[in-house]
């Protein structure tokens, strides 16, 4: 039993190391600047190998510092590298795009809001029939939520200081400052001020793990750190190919940032399902809604200051079908959140939303 245990670490812990090692030679032959098949062919069940290692790592971490710390953990280590990758884009010579920030963003709230939400809860219900969660943490999160999607992706469409989905630059500064502020306060009511409200409910569970220590909490930390990152890059060396299959399948190229944002977000939604398999539904919310919040509290902020430093403009304002989509994905989770208790038809109407977006997404 011990060494099928080990064993099982190790494929859990494999995937960066043999995913660094492919980069490396890659990078050293020349191969991420040209289509190699032996390179594709390794690069997709790496991705997915270190998409679960992050999982694995992020598990550990959150064991050793507790609830709602880990899910915070995660939601930032990913939103930062989303950030980085977003304004690596904008400031490509040959890619840049004014709406890449807000693409991504609004790709990863929906598919925050209503897939990983939708799952969760369907998977959930499932099993245990019916669920429940502290609804003043999650409807907390979803009203900072609310605001600062409002704030960041709608209202741009209809201030007069500068026409089209813009903010002026006063605006700008005035949003990125309020939106850093609302989510820091978040925060501090989630991890100290108010954080009972934000622990799962008393429930038997069979899956009790000890406390990891604090060198195996140190250790996984810092590979979690490695795996996201090299998630975000084998996804970046993936992306001429997904956009090749997307244009070959006749969809829109905003689908490219949908699949590209799908993987990022991948080590998240894996944790929340399990857990909400495991009846941690409040876990669950931590991690999705966390993602979201973290998605818009910082990634717009640290994208709005590196456009006002580079002077490249950032489109803000949603096009009118996802500013639908969007309020009804914050409308319909308020009422799943408003009573703490969810079954398998809360988890079907959010991926009915869902595969919405994914429709109008490929087809608009």
């Amino acid at each position: 039993m011990f060494r099928h245990f080990a064993n099982a670490q190790a494929v859990r812990t494999s995937g960066p190391p043999f995913a660094a090692a492919l980069l490396a030679v890659g990078m050293h032959a020349g191969l991420l600047e040209e289509t190699n098949i032996v390179f594709l062919l390794l690069a997709g069940p790496l991705l997915v190998a270190t998409v679960f290692s992050s999982v694995h790592f992020a598990e550990i971490v959150s064991l050793r510092i507790g609830q709602p710390f880990g899910s915070v953990l995660l939601a930032v280590a990913v939103t930062v590298i989303e950030a980085s990758l977003i304004i690596s884009m904008m400031l490509s010579p040959s890619e840049g795009d004014p709406t890449v920030a807000r693409d991504t963003v609004f790709s990863t709230v929906m598919l925050v809001l209503n897939g990983v939400i939708g799952l969760c809860l369907l998977t959930g219900g499932l099993r245990h029939r019916q669920q429940s969660f502290q609804s003043q943490g999650a409807v907390a999160a979803f009203s900072v939520l609310g605001t600062l999607a409002t704030l960041t992706l709608i209202l741009p469409n209809f201030t007069l200081a500068v026409k089209g989905p813009y903010y002026s630059t006063v605006q700008l500064v005035f949003v990125t400052v309020v939106s850093l502020l609302l989510y820091g306060i978040f925060l501090f009511v989630q991890t100290v001020r108010h954080r009972g409200d934000f622990l799962d409910i008393a429930v038997e569970d069979t899956n009790l793990h000890e406390r990891p220590s604090l060198k195996d909490a140190v250790w996984s930390g810092g590979m979690l750190a490695v795996s996201l990152l090299m998630v975000i890059v084998l996804a970046e060396a993936l992306a001429p190919v997904i956009e090749e299959g997307v244009f070959a399948l006749g969809l829109a190229e905003s689908f490219v940032g949908l699949v590209i944002a799908a993987v990022v977000l991948l080590p998240e939604g894996v944790t929340a399902v399990r857990a909400a398999a495991n009846n941690r539904l409040q876990t669950s919310m931590n991690v999705a809604t966390g993602s979201a919040l973290a998605s818009v509290g910082l990634s717009i902020p640290t994208i709005a200051v590196a456009s006002l430093i580079f002077g490249e403009p950032i489109t803000l304002g949603l096009d009118p079908e996802h500013t639908v989509l969007l309020v009804l994905s914050l409308f319909v989770g308020m009422l799943t959140l408003a009573v703490g208790r969810t079954t398998i038809m809360q988890g079907a109407v959010h991926l009915v939303v869902f595969f919405c977006f994914l429709l109008l997404a490929a087809v608009p």
